[in-house]
């Protein structure tokens, strides 16, 4: 078993990724019947009381993914996203998109490239990771004005892939199963290939 940290990816009975839920969550939709099916592995083992009628112990087996009771429609090909910095900087892998550099999150920055001041939008395909120092070097001018290449054209990842950013340690079977419903040309599915 495995460390109870770990998250659970929830679908709904489609298997579209819907969110990462912790055990608890889990353990409440087995216990409400609203789970429709398992796949991937077994992550936890919960027990709970004796019953009095029966004299055995409960247990619930949850796996790493589990499909729940209905679909969800609101998600669609027009979904978007909500944009943070924790998520972009997931998307543009901890990488200033103007050096080409790694930094840990808090050396980094969200850059508009087209800047609010020139009438840019704070949106996912106006928005790059960059390090403070580049940063302030482009400071409210486009990447042409400030003479800073680009190094890699943003995008708006869809709900699978957003799921995916937003997970903590993704499990194996989890990642084979989100990437199954990321777009064949996704820059994540690319970037992921290679590692």
């Amino acid at each position: 078993m495995v460390p109870l940290q770990q998250q659970v990816l929830r679908t709904d009975a489609a298997g579209m990724p819907l969110e990462w839920i912790d055990y608890q969550q889990a353990v409440r939709l087995y216990h409400g019947g609203q789970v429709s099916y398992t796949c991937g592995t077994l992550l936890y083992r919960v027990r709970g009381g004796i019953s009095s009628f029966t004299g055995r112990q409960s247990v619930v087996e949850v796996n790493s993914i589990i499909a729940t009771h209905g679909t969800n429609r609101a998600i669609h090909r027009g979904y978007v996203p909500p944009l943070n910095n924790s998520t972009l900087f997931r998307r543009d892998a901890h990488m200033c998109l103007y050096c080409g550099n790694h930094f840990p999150e808090q050396d980094l920055s969200r850059d508009h490239v087209t800047p609010l001041s020139q009438q840019g939008e704070d949106s996912w395909t106006n928005v790059v990771t960059a390090c403070k120092r580049c940063n302030n070097h482009k400071a409210g001018y486009t990447p042409e004005q400030a003479g800073m290449q680009l190094l890699a054209i943003p995008f708006r990842p869809t709900h699978a892939e957003y799921i995916y950013l937003k997970g903590r340690r993704v499990l194996a079977d989890q990642m084979e199963f989100l990437q199954a419903h990321f777009p064949r040309s996704s820059p994540l599915r690319e970037r992921l290939r290679r590692v």
